[in-house]
């Protein structure tokens, strides 16, 4: 009896000290895809990446229009052309259509490449701002991926926008 008295008295200070504990413990919670698509910074990123590629893109447009532009010549022409002419436009069609595909798998995997890129550079400087709103507001811990949940009360994404516009 004296041993069963002596555990739940111990275990009453244990819920007590847990207590106390976790109502010291401040918590924060931080939606890091919201936070890197509001960003200042992810916005300069999408709109110097977009400049940069927007010669090849057009160059592709231009590239497309020649493909379509031969099809429709061949859907049109197609009957009143001799076998050889018919066959030639084929040919020049398939050949085109396949070094538009390459140019285009190549200008994708560049794009995919320099956006990665950019977004690591500033996945760098968002945890950074996030430890130092941390710091700054006396956070104990912040969690990131795998919340589900976080209330307005503990989600400081608003602070960490905020200061990495500064």
């Amino acid at each position: 009896m004296k041993t069963i008295s002596a555990f739940l008295f111990s275990l009453f200070f244990l819920f007590a000290f847990m207590n106390q504990a976790s109502a010291e413990t401040k918590i924060g919670a931080v939606n890091a895809l919201r936070v890197l698509e509001q960003s200042p910074q992810a916005e300069a990123a999408r709109k110097m990446i977009e400049k940069e590629f927007a010669p090849r893109d057009k160059q592709l447009g231009a590239q497309q229009k020649k493909v379509k532009d031969l099809e429709d010549k061949l859907n049109k022409d197609g009957a009143i052309m001799s076998e050889a002419e018919r066959t030639k436009l084929e040919r020049d069609i398939i050949s085109q259509k396949r070094e538009l595909k390459r140019t285009q798998d190549e200008f994708r995997e560049d794009l995919n490449f320099r956006r990665n890129e950019e977004f690591a550079k500033i996945q760098k400087k968002i945890i950074a701002a996030i430890q130092d709103v941390a710091e700054t507001n006396n956070f104990d811990v912040i969690l990131g991926e795998g919340v589900i949940y976080a209330s307005s009360k503990v989600d400081i994404s608003n602070m960490v926008i905020e200061h990495l516009k500064k």
